[in-house]
């Protein structure tokens, strides 16, 4: 039963030898990959695990209700097989729900992109507000994220930053943070208290691996520059910066956080693998269906999925008809209730076959 949930277990006990494997420990970057798809399988196999258990437990039961020769063990094993049965009924729907989630729920790694867009500097800091919204909820959670890069402005906004997130159904979580994020609210550097309107744009990818996309070397065009920090300041003397050019895409990847130029052009990889399988789903979607409905709509990002007014503290998404009245606490992290929203939006739909988010 449940035949996609019971190879994802089989992989998760390969990454549990593996991440006991020497050979693997020694090498940095085959355990912190091994890592991340270990963590994003958990919940899903120590749910089979238990469903497993449970069912074999139903048939010892079943079988010995069979075979007793006396009626007070019938009765004992009878009572045993009805607590048992709520237990199998119970994660029988769990699994139900996990195999309706797809792959979401498997993957614990996942990319965020966010972008300033409209709006000039305003836009910028509102950047910087949902990097510091996202990652405080992030460590909520539990969850760990890396930055791989950063673009700053000098009044301390962002105009990029893209980062690693890495957590038990993380992406699951946060895939529907993908689009257009508007603000209203009186800026900071606005004298006469008038209230104005910018714009971000966010997008969530799965984290890619070496088996989810491989990269030919002849498909790549690798470049080094010297990095550059805000107002020329941070230069680097040694060419440390890398923009990998995916040839046959035109998808371009430019990292330099990193001092190494061979840290840069791992963490590049990564990106450019995550963003070659979105845009290979993408296709596919679009070859699927035109009228498909997406969570970021036609693709362009910068459709608005949500806003966020501070004058009124409220917080709309324009998807689901969502709104709350206590943006303050929102923006401090407390996302829960966003979030959870969506996942439960998504997950009704496509029980009932209908648009779900994405």
């Amino acid at each position: 039963m449940f035949p996609t949930l019971q190879a994802k277990l089989v992989r998760y006990e390969e990454l549990e030898r593996l991440l006991q494997d020497p050979n693997v420990l020694s090498d940095t970057a085959k355990m912190l990959a091994c890592q991340r798809e270990h963590g994003g399988l958990g919940k899903v196999a120590r749910s089979v695990r238990q469903f497993n258990h449970v069912e074999a437990d139903v048939a010892a039961v079943r079988e010995m209700i069979e075979s007793a020769d006396d009626a007070e063990t019938r009765e004992y094993a009878r009572a045993e097989l009805g607590e048992l049965q709520t237990q199998y009924d119970s994660l029988r729907t769990e699994l139900e729900d996990m195999v309706t989630a797809g792959d979401s729920l498997t993957r614990g790694s996942l990319i965020m992109e966010i972008r300033a867009g409209t709006g000039g500097d305003e836009a910028s800091l509102f950047a910087r507000d949902l990097y510091e919204m996202y990652t405080k909820f992030i460590e909520k959670r539990g969850w760990k994220f890396e930055v791989l890069e950063l673009s700053a402005n000098e009044l301390g906004g962002m105009k990029e930053v893209v980062l690693s997130i890495t957590g038990e159904a993380a992406f699951h979580q946060l895939q529907f943070e993908s689009g257009g994020h508007r603000v209203q609210r009186v800026p900071e550097t606005e004298t006469q208290g008038r209230v104005h309107t910018s714009a971000a744009t966010v997008a969530v990818m799965a984290e890619a691996t070496e088996v989810d996309v491989e990269i030919r070397d002849e498909d790549l065009q690798i470049d080094t520059m010297r990095a550059g920090g805000p107002g020329g300041q941070k230069v680097n003397k040694i060419e440390s910066a890398v923009r990998i050019t995916h040839i046959p895409s035109g998808i371009v990847v430019r990292i330099q956080d990193e001092k190494s130029q061979h840290k840069n052009k791992a963490k590049a990889l990564r990106v450019l693998r995550s963003r070659l399988m979105e845009f290979r789903q993408d296709s596919l979607d679009k070859e699927r269906s035109e009228q498909r409905r997406t969570l970021i709509g036609s693709g362009d990002r910068s459709e608005r999925i949500r806003t966020y007014n501070f004058p009124q503290n409220r917080l709309t998404d324009h998807r689901i008809n969502l709104t709350l009245h206590k943006l303050d606490q929102i923006i401090l992290g407390e996302l829960d209730e966003v979030v959870g929203a969506l996942v439960q939006f998504d997950r009704e739909e496509r029980l009932r076959g209908g648009n779900a988010l994405s």
